[in-house]
C-alpha cells in the first residue's frame, strides 16, 4: 500500500511540474466532478496534462450513504492517466481513453461497513475546452473493479466483497489555466 501511495505522489508531483499543453488552449484546470460511482458522488477533480495528448485527472470526494440503520460516508481518491483525441473539425472538442486507481476509505457507525477499500477503473470519455472564456467540461465513464473492500457483515458470509461498480459515469467543469 504504501509504494501505492509513493507512485501516486510521484506522478502527481511530476505532472504538477509539467508544463506541457494539449493543443487546444490549456495546461490545467481544477473545479468538481458529479458522479454516479459508489465511491464517490461529488469530488475536487484536478486536470493536468502531461503531454501533448496525456492527461492525469486526481480526484478527491465523498459520498454519503443511508441504508436502514446502517449509516456510513465514504472518502475516496481517485487518479487516472488519459490519452487524448481530437474531434475534427470542432475545435476544443475531444475523446478520450485510459485508466486509474481509485482508493477510498468508509466511515460508519458498524464495523463491518468500516474501512479501506482499493479498485482498479478503465475509463474513457469526451472533453471540450470552450475557445472564449477559461472552462473546460468532460463526461465520462469508469466502471470500477473493486480489489480491497472493507464490507464483510452478514450480507456477505463474512468473506471480503470484491465489488464491481459498472454504473460509474460523472461530469465535470473545470477553470482552465
Amino acid at each position: 500500500m504504501k509504494r501505492i501511495f509513493l507512485l501516486v505522489v510521484c506522478v502527481s508531483a511530476f505532472a504538477l511540474a509539467s508544463n506541457a499543453q494539449d493543443g487546444n488552449g490549456y495546461d490545467r484546470g481544477i473545479g468538481i466532478r458529479l458522479s454516479s460511482g459508489y465511491y464517490d458522488l461529488a469530488s475536487v477533480s484536478y486536470k493536468t496534462f502531461i503531454s501533448t495528448h496525456g492527461a492525469l485527472e486526481l480526484n478527491l470526494g465523498i459520498r454519503p450513504h443511508d441504508y436502514g440503520d446502517v449509516k456510513w460516508a465514504t472518502l475516496a481518491f481517485s487518479a487516472a492517466y488519459q490519452h487524448h483525441f481530437p474531434i475534427k473539425p470542432v475545435p476544443g472538442l475531444q475523446w478520450y481513453i485510459g485508466g486509474g486507481v481509485s482508493a477510498y476509505n468508509s466511515f460508519s457507525n458498524k464495523d463491518y461497513y468500516r474501512g479501506f477499500g482499493l479498485g482498479l477503473f478503465p475509463t474513457g470519455g469526451v472533453d471540450y475546452k470552450f475557445g472564449n472564456i477559461p472552462l473546460n467540461v468532460s463526461a465520462d465513464f469508469r466502471p470500477t473493479f473493486g480489489l480491497i473492500d472493507p464490507y464483510d457483515g452478514p450480507d456477505y458470509g463474512g468473506w471480503k466483497y470484491r465489488s464491481v461498480d459498472g454504473g460509474n459515469v460523472g461530469v465535470s467543469a473545470r477553470y482552465t489555466f
